[in-house]
């Protein structure tokens, strides 16, 4: 059998559902396509995710060139590229792992009608989640909308399958023999996309990923705690493997399970949350525009466009808050921690509607991921599934003394007030610090305009 393994979030070459049964049943050619209607959505032509996704394809050719193969790269809108790529390669079959975005369903629903019309099979697998949408079910059969629940239905059908976590083992051998005089290490495909190589801090590629997973196991006995203080490298910083598919959602339920820890019990409930965003996403694509709740449309935001500008910037006069936006505006990445923090300031502080920023974090995010980007957004502004109630409102100045006691991580990204005392930096006296800015809302009396701005909507039901 001759047949296409269309890659996408899935840059790896171990473990990997769809492209091990391809291998299983003959001969596979590996493509990539770089999809304009996603690129032409990034405004910078610098973007690091970009090169994230290069360098990993990079690592991936050399791999397979080992073999005396290659992985053929295209531009161009997968549902033109794909079909015509599978009747060059008089392809027998197309398999591609599943995508939950509603894009990327439709995406792949009219691929497959293309390929159909041309009598190729397309199959598609379950890969970049553990548990799929009809497999973790209520008692009646429903779908879930609280995390807690679902949490424990999803370990009590982990534990009923006697905790099986599979391997899908890739025999590269088995990949088509050619040459390419446009693979992605032959060839300038920057130049072709529009993209300019702009490294991200993270390196690209599976072995780097699976270097961090192994460090990080290291310190899963302290990330139940540790993972709350940013100052502190108390996190995984796998986000972005995660979500180009350099490692699998398989290496990380193994390694979870591994340990008995509190912590690694506490990381396993994160690759739950995971999960449990991707089916939200699959079962509800409404929430891609709409609140969740969908009372919470109503909403009548009272915040103002320059209070967006300054928190964008990082120029608030809130020190966490703005340590925070400093720190992704410069690396594209934000402490789990911080991103509720922001997030509750922007839509309960300020007072402004959650969809602009999980807009201004889709733009920045090294690690974007739309489900959950979009429930961590919903979450926060008490307007998701199983969110935080809407009376529940982050006090910045708390939360900064709590998680930055030190005020250590305020100190490397706001140097106004790198001289302050650990006591002054969380809601310094501007006298002391003359170059920092005056808070642009009154905490207090903004907090109750919130509860305000809810209760009219909670009240209206």
């Amino acid at each position: 059998m001759n047949q296409l393994c269309w890659i996408r979030r899935d840059l790896r070459l171990h473990d990997h559902a769809a492209l091990s049964d391809a291998l299983e049943k003959g001969e596979t050619t590996i493509v990539f396509v770089f999809d304009p209607l996603i690129l032409n959505k990034l405004k910078d032509t610098q973007d690091r995710r970009v090169t994230f996704i290069y360098q990993s394809l990079e690592e991936m050719e050399k791999e397979v060139q080992k073999k005396g193969s290659s992985i053929i790269i295209r531009y161009g809108d997968p549902v033109e590229e794909i079909p015509k790529l599978a009747q060059e390669l008089k392809v027998s079959r197309v398999v591609s792992n599943r995508d939950y975005e509603p894009y990327a369903k439709d995406r792949d629903t009219k691929v497959g009608k293309r390929l159909a019309a041309m009598n190729i099979a397309f199959e598609q697998f379950k890969d970049s989640v553990f548990y799929e949408k009809r497999e973790v079910l209520t008692n009646t059969g429903g779908i879930y909308k609280v995390f807690t629940p679902y949490k424990n239905k999803w370990i009590e059908t982990f534990e009923s399958h006697d905790k099986i976590i599979s391997n899908f083992s890739c025999d590269l051998k088995k990949l088509r023999e050619f040459k390419n005089p446009k693979s992605i290490l032959n060839h300038n495909w920057y130049q072709d996309i529009g993209f300019i190589e702009t490294p991200p801090l993270l390196i690209g590629g599976t072995k780097a990923g699976l270097k961090r997973l192994e460090n990080f196991e290291g310190k899963l006995d302290g990330y139940k705690e540790d993972r709350n203080f940013p100052a502190i490298k108390g996190t995984s910083y796998l986000s972005v493997y995660i979500r180009h598919g350099n490692i699998s959602i398989r290496d990380m339920v193994r390694m979870a399970t591994s340990q008995s820890s509190e912590g690694a019990r506490t990381w396993l409930s994160e690759i739950i949350w995971r999960d449990f965003y991707q089916m939200i996403l699959d079962t509800h694509p409404y929430i891609v525009k709409e609140a969740f709740k969908r009372e919470y449309d109503q909403i009548k935001w009272l915040g103002e466009p320059k209070h967006f500008k300054a928190w964008c910037e990082g120029e608030t006069g809130f020190p966490i808050i703005d340590a925070a936006m400093r720190c992704f505006n410069q690396t594209g990445m934000m402490h789990n921690r911080l991103r509720m923090v922001v997030a509750s300031f922007l839509c309960k502080t300020l007072l402004i509607d959650w969809r602009k920023g999980e807009q201004y974090f889709a733009e920045k995010l090294l690690d974007y991921d739309l489900a959950a980007n979009n429930g961590g957004w919903q979450w926060s502004s008490s307007s998701g599934c199983d969110a935080q109630p809407y009376f529940r409102i982050f006090n910045p100045y708390s939360q900064s003394e709590k998680f930055d006691p030190k005020g250590e991580f305020i100190r490397q990204w706001v140097p106004e007030l790198a001289h302050l005392s650990a006591k002054e930096i969380h809601q310094p006296d501007l006298n002391h610090a003359p170059d920092y800015p005056l808070p642009i809302v009154s905490y207090e009396l903004n907090r109750q305009r919130c509860l305000t701005m809810y209760s009219v909507v909670k009240n209206a039901k």
